[in-house]
């Protein structure tokens, strides 16, 4: 219970598991436990101000929630040299941002929808940094202070919109679908991204297989980037890039991306019904 009441700050000197749920109806923050049996569940959220509320829920008997309720959602593109090469493009010279709608978000265990004039939807598993509080022109040095932890992403990507929006300089359809961006299960604090695995798996197969050592832009500097032009605020999330390998998924198909410290975002794929 003191690891969750040190929350109380922003940033806990420990990993510290948080996990938005629900019970009958009614939204919760808590600290999913070693085990991933029990929930030590709180008063208040994360980025306000929490404490423990003296009760304990069973995994088994709650709904998991995205991490974040209707985020604002940035990305990064092109940020694994990997992937840059897999794509025959050059690095590029500044980083490459996009955003997702709110819209777009869905929890653990929600289905992903293959739209019904779908032709090449991909997968991409991405290493995601929730930010905890208010931040502008933020050094890398001190973003740290300005992170609450991370979570697992998948930034699904409708190919061939994407690369007809792409060829007049814009993106939003082709990232933004309904669905589109999948997090969870956590949001795990006191991780170290500098080497973080990350792997991605459809069907069980392996699909994605990296490390978060080879971001291009590794996660403080992600943070100062955007912090120099905008202000990020509590909830924030930011898709930091993926690796090689992304692929084509189908309906009927199951999509888990697996990051160290964080656990396992699993999502379903199913045809969209008009």
């Amino acid at each position: 219970m003191g690891r969750a009441a040190a929350l109380g700050c922003l940033v806990a000197e420990v990993s510290v598991r948080i996990v938005r749920y629900a019970v009958g109806g009614v939204h919760y923050y808590g600290e999913l436990e070693s085990g991933d049996v029990d929930i030590v569940r709180f008063d208040g959220d994360p980025f306000i101000g929490f404490s423990p509320a003296g009760h304990v829920d069973q995994v088994a008997e709650v709904v998991i929630l995205p991490p974040v309720e209707r985020p604002r959602i940035f990305g990064f593109a092109y940020n694994y040299a990997s992937h840059v090469d897999e794509t025959d493009r050059e690095i590029p010279e500044v980083p490459v941002c996009f955003m997702k709608p709110s819209t777009a978000v869905v929890g653990p265990g929600e289905a992903i929808v293959y739209p019904a004039d779908g032709e090449l939807i991909h997968f991409e598993g991405e290493l995601v940094v929730v930010i905890g509080k208010e931040a502008r022109h933020v050094k890398p040095a001190e973003a740290h202070e300005y992170i609450l932890g991370y979570t697992c992403g998948n930034d699904v990507s409708d190919r061939i919109v994407q690369r007809k929006e792409s060829a007049f300089g814009t993106l939003l359809i082709g990232k933004g679908q309904d669905t589109f961006a999948p997090l969870g299960p956590v949001i795990a604090t006191g991780l170290d991204t500098s080497g973080l695995s990350l792997t991605t798996r459809v069907n069980g197969t392996v699909v994605q297989s990296a490390s978060t050592a080879d971001l291009l832009l590794p996660v403080p500097e992600i943070v100062s980037y955007l912090s120099r032009y905008l202000t990020l605020l509590p909830g924030d999330v930011i898709m930091t890039g993926t690796p090689s390998g992304v692929g084509p998924i189908r309906p009927g198909d199951e999509v888990e991306i697996e990051i160290e410290g964080i656990g396992v975002l699993r999502n379903p794929v199913v045809a969209e019904s008009r």
